[in-house]
């Protein structure tokens, strides 16, 4: 019981459990939320959404040159913030050419065989825009210690998503509503977001030099170089079942995927980013410092597993009445399919929570052929599924591949730390 006292009481949980509390608000009204929605709009509009989402998120990637993940590193502010204009000015660049795109609409519609698409994509810059400021501040954040303000947000921007979804579903708006809630949210809480700390911890990020901007874009080359196809192929692989399986199964099938995926990645998503935040900057700190790090890392492994396996285990035998009862009957089938989930989830929350890893020593390398690995792994699962034209079946063989990855890089990310401790107990 000591060591769990102590574990609950280190200043780096106590972080988690910050960024975590604003989450758990806004997953409750999630809850609250997904049982409207799902008698509002149809299963369509779901996989409608979620393919503007899979775009979206795979464009957010691309728009940074993954540079904001190395703010976090550097032991001097000005560094830090000579990175963070650096992907502002990716950002920026990528938006422009995000926004001539908007001409192709009927064409890349036509691709994902999604008509409705066309309507909606003019909403595609404003979205990688704000998801990308997004991006950065959060790291800057969690360089600042500023987890107080990555969990306001958060908060808010979930609750306005969530606000936004159901005001358009009672106007009447239902084919693209949760597209422009989706987008209008977030755009407003990081204006907000902005305003409220521009004189405070954005205040470093006024001075620009160009000198440094060139000196640390050379500085952390690795970063595009290998972190960014790394991250490109993860948000792929990640939005592969909605792109791949939508012109093969039709929306209502990908809709019914979208909710079982919202519903059983995003609880594990949210926490997952948390701890990564976290821990990200402990590990930097310590790291800095030549002190061990084994100990952090083996207690969250150990700690997440005594409590999520019994969880996990409860949920496989009640999942499909679950839905049907929180969703309607229609939705019954997102319990089987968050069945054949839960391996992967609670191995991707082991993994997901410790891959900057990678980024801390350096080894971009291992970590983009791990991704490589993933992105491999889950095209197979699909494409199982699609030969034989049964959904489910891809579904089953894309999380059971999903889930071998996953576990084949989670022994790797081990291996880096006992390298690493076994080095400092040497010196």
């Amino acid at each position: 019981m000591g060591k769990l006292k102590d574990f609950i009481s280190s200043i780096h949980v106590q972080n988690i459990a910050k960024l975590l509390s604003a989450n758990v608000v806004a997953q409750v009204i999630g809850l609250v939320v997904y049982p409207i929605l799902s008698r509002m709009y149809a299963p369509e509009d779901f996989g409608l959404l979620n393919l503007f989402l899979s775009i979206g998120n795979v464009l957010v990637v691309l728009s940074l040159m993954d540079y904001y993940y190395a703010i976090v590193l550097p032991k001097q502010e000005r560094h830090a913030v000579a990175l963070v204009h650096m992907s502002s000015l990716v950002l920026l660049i990528t938006v422009v050419l995000v926004a001539l795109s908007v001409i192709l609409a009927g064409p890349i519609s036509a691709l994902f065989k999604s008509p409705h698409l066309e309507r909606y994509y003019w909403l595609m810059p404003i979205y990688v825009l704000t998801m990308g400021a997004w991006n950065i501040l959060n790291y800057w954040y969690i360089r600042q210690k500023q987890f107080g303000q990555i969990s306001q947000y958060l908060m808010s921007q979930s609750v306005l998503s969530a606000g936004g979804k159901i005001g358009m579903g009672y106007a009447g708006v239902l084919q693209g509503g949760m597209i422009y809630a989706i987008v209008v949210a977030p755009l407003l809480s990081l204006g907000a977001n902005i305003v409220r700390n521009f004189r405070g911890a954005l205040q470093p990020l006024l001075r620009v030099s160009k000198a440094d901007m060139v000196e640390q874009s050379k500085q952390y080359r690795n970063f595009p170089c290998f972190v960014l196809p790394r991250s490109f192929l993860n948000v792929l692989a990640g939005q592969l079942p909605i792109l791949l399986l939508t012109p093969f199964f039709g929306a209502k099938y990908v809709g019914l995927l979208s909710m079982a995926l919202l519903l059983g990645y995003t609880p594990i998503g949210t926490i997952t980013r948390a701890i990564y935040q976290v821990l990200y900057q402990h590990t930097t700190e310590r790291v800095h410092a030549t002190q061990r790090i084994g100990g952090v890392f083996w207690r969250f492994v150990v700690w997440s597993s005594v409590i999520i396996l019994p969880v996990f285990g409860g949920l496989f035998f009640v999942l499909p009445d679950i839905t049907s009862w929180l969703l309607g009957e229609e939705w019954r089938v997102v319990g089987t399919y968050i069945r054949w989930m839960l391996p992967w989830l609670y191995l991707s929350l082991l993994t997901g929570s410790t891959c900057y890893l990678s980024d801390v020593f350096m080894k971009q390398r291992i970590g983009l052929f791990f991704e490589i690995l993933l992105a491999v792994c889950r095209v197979s699962g699909l494409c199982i599924g699609i030969a034989a034209k049964d959904f489910t079946t891809a579904i089953a063989a894309y999380s059971i591949s999903t889930a071998i990855a996953v576990l084949a890089q989670l022994i790797w990310l081990a291996s880096l730390v006992r390298k690493y401790d076994r080095g400092i107990t040497v010196a």
